[in-house]
């Protein structure tokens, strides 16, 4: 089984429910020099994602990479900014594919109902592949520097979905002068990933979907269904 999922650096990843880690596959091609270049990119970062998930994050060096990849330390950050963005390209590789769904919504469904039912095909990723994202999640989670490396990455995406949402409330969607629509996406956000933690804390026994329906609720209600 294959998922298609878009990268914020423009091309995909694959996700294959069969293998250890997604795996990436090339956009529509852009130059040979290109293809050559993000064929490169994605065999390095799946190289380092096993290292990360065998041996740890901060266990597993650069230097190590590098050499199960067979390429050298300024050629490794060519490709990746920093140690921390081989983990959050998977990561990233969530946001356009959130967005394009924000976009399919129904125009009759209020904003906060559209961004649930956006969240869904993000859900059935995790199921469809749990015991390699419950690895990842918990990588993230516990690894300090990639965690605050992600909440850049988050600021970014969250960004994606804002003009979606100020159109379903009539506004245009370059007016930063309401902060519902930023207010909106961002509460959003935090409960899927709110969610996606706890998740990973019962190590998937608990559906994500009832999770994100537990944490959107508990906002959308003002807490006064939270108790269970």
């Amino acid at each position: 089984m294959e998922l298609d999922l878009t990268c914020e650096m423009g091309y995909h990843w694959c996700i294959d429910a069969t293998a250890s880690t997604p795996q990436p596959f090339d956009a529509p091609p852009t130059g040979l020099r290109e293809r050559a270049r993000r064929a490169i990119q994605d065999e390095v970062g799946d190289i380092a994602m096993r290292l990360f998930l065998d041996q740890g994050f901060d266990e597993t060096t650069v230097e190590q990479v590098c050499t199960a990849a067979g390429l050298s330390r300024s050629s490794f950050f060519r490709y990746f900014p920093t140690k921390e963005d081989v983990v959050l390209e998977t990561v990233a590789a969530h946001s356009h594919q959130i967005a394009e769904a924000l976009l399919r919504r129904p125009d009759s469904e209020t904003p906060w109902v559209a961004l649930r039912n956006a969240f869904e095909s993000q859900v059935q990723v995790l199921t469809d592949n749990k015991d390699w994202y419950l690895r990842l999640t918990r990588l993230v989670t516990q690894t300090a520097s990639v965690r605050a490396r992600q909440y850049e990455k988050t600021l970014v995406w969250q960004a994606l979905l804002v003009p979606a949402i100020a159109r379903r409330l009539g506004l245009s969607d370059t007016d930063a002068t309401d902060p519902r629509p930023a207010a909106l996406v961002g509460s959003a956000v935090s409960c899927f990933q709110a969610a996606t933690e706890a998740w990973t804390e019962v190590d998937g026994a608990v559906s994500m979907s009832t999770l994100v329906d537990l944490a959107m609720g508990a906002v959308s209600s003002g807490g006064l269904d939270a108790e269970r």
